[in-house]
């Protein structure tokens, strides 16, 4: 398709419109906006501002090595000072200084943060405890035999077998005396090795800003290839997004808003190739766990993934990933259009126009589905503040009418298609090829009586 190639090379969800600038991106992102921004840095005086941190040009490549230990080595002081650090960093887009390139084994220490705190983020309320073995407690033989006997130790067991000849008094002697194995305390979530309350809240904070670290990166164009290509930061982030019902908000967050950067590039074959593999991501894991993401009632999370969605199928490799989910994907992002919030709109409209342009099946089922074109025709009518969605939204309908299974439910909408061409100069050329589409093909049996747009 035309605009596959075109969304590879820019990986907009539009067909001839320039690439959309990238999700959340702070003021000063482009290159016109950091000249302003700085300049108005420069001249603005420092005490509106407050204390303030600035690194030097070559710092990161002085101290590339003392940052990877810094993370790798778990110290607190160490661990603040290289998150920080690579926090400023990766916030400047004009550094050339935080290319992940030029940094070896930076990506992959961060990603250990946050690995570690996934590794310790469950609580210990939530997970399964052991199962108190009852049977045939009251028997000489319990039918879990007597292991420890076996191995000529002395150490009771509360549900180790009982010696025959016992007497109760004995039993209850040794019940009352009988000690903890000391191997068990290792297992205990309280033991020397564990962290409390305030260290899991630490963990979680170190989690967050490299999540935050690895989000900045992801919008620097020398890093796209890079993090797009490595398999351990494509699982970190999907494990992050599947969790998102119980995972830190601000990590789900950074995650898909770093999927979403990367998606032009994305291809989730990645995760069935030989590459080594950390988090066994499958590719219908990591579909699922967007398509978890575009149902969430979070309005910053299913606008994500449904522009997510919209730049992953224009690619051909992962259409045949997505196959299976486009029922789902396009009833919900026929509800995302009820939506009064204009982004979740323009998310839900980018998605479509790429699925109809590259999916016949959607157009079919997407013109017989309940409000999908009232819902389409009153973005255009409203209109939205953005003329690219109206514009998408217009070039949507006339897809849909480009099919001729789809003609007979379209000229439903023939009053209302009539009405925009004559009211909206900025829709009309649109509006009369989709009349001339619908009434004035040959193979139309209403041809005879209706075909007075095409004249």
């Amino acid at each position: 398709m035309q605009k596959r190639e075109q969304g590879k090379s820019g990986g907009a969800a539009g067909g001839t419109a320039a690439p959309s600038a990238k999700r959340g991106r702070p003021f000063g992102s482009t290159a016109g906006g950091a000249a302003s921004a700085f300049s108005a840095d420069s001249v603005a005086p420092s005490t509106l501002f407050g204390p303030s941190l600035q690194i030097q040009n070559s710092f990161a490549e002085q101290n590339n090595k003392r940052i990877v230990l810094a993370l790798q080595s778990g110290l607190k002081s160490e661990l603040t000072w290289a998150l920080n650090t690579l926090t400023l960093l990766s916030k400047d887009d004009m550094r050339k200084d935080a290319c992940l390139a030029k940094i070896p084994g930076l990506l992959d220490a961060l990603l250990q943060i946050i690995d570690d705190w996934h590794d310790m983020a469950l609580p210990k309320e939530l997970k399964k405890g052991q199962r108190a073995r009852t049977l045939g407690a009251s028997s000489v033989v319990t039918g879990f035999g007597n292991e420890y006997e076996a191995l000529g130790t002395n150490t009771l067991l509360p549900q180790s077998g009982l010696r025959s000849g016992s007497s109760a008094a004995e039993i209850s002697r040794q019940k009352n005396t009988t000690k903890v194995r000391p191997s068990e305390w290792w297992f205990d979530e309280d033991g020397l090795f564990n962290l409390d309350d305030e260290g899991r809240a630490e963990k979680q904070q170190c989690a967050v800003a490299a999540s935050n670290i690895i989000r900045n990166f992801s919008f620097m164009p020398e890093n796209e290839i890079a993090m797009a290509q490595h398999r351990h930061c494509l699982e970190t982030v999907f494990q992050c997004i599947e969790g998102h019902i119980v995972e830190d908000e601000e990590l789900v967050t950074n995650a898909i808003e770093t999927i979403v950067n990367l998606a032009p590039l994305l291809d989730l074959r990645i995760f069935s190739s030989p590459k080594p593999s950390y988090i066994k991501i499958t590719e219908k894991r990591a579909v699922q766990a967007i398509m978890g993401m575009l149902g969430s009632p979070v309005k910053a999370w299913h606008c994500a993934a449904a522009e997510f969605l919209g730049r992953m199928i224009i690619n051909p490799e992962n259409e045949p990933l997505l196959l299976p989910f486009i029922p789902q994907m396009y009833k919900r992002l026929v509800d995302l259009l009820s939506l009064l919030a204009f982004d979740a709109q323009a998310s839900a409209i980018g998605a479509l126009y790429n699925l109809v342009d590259v999916n016949m099946d959607c157009r079919l089922k997407l013109a017989s589905e309940r409000w999908a074109v009232d819902r389409i025709l009153k973005v255009i009518k409203t209109p939205h503040p953005v003329p690219e969605v109206c514009r998408k939204a217009a070039m949507i309908i006339e897809h849909l009418a480009s099919d001729p299974q789809n003609r007979t439910s379209l000229l439903a909408y023939e009053n209302a298609f009539a009405e925009i061409l004559f009211s909206d100069g900025r829709h009309s050329d649109t509006f009369a090829r989709i009349l001339f589409e619908l009434t004035s093909k040959p193979n139309n049996k209403m041809a005879t009586a209706r075909g007075i747009w095409g004249t």
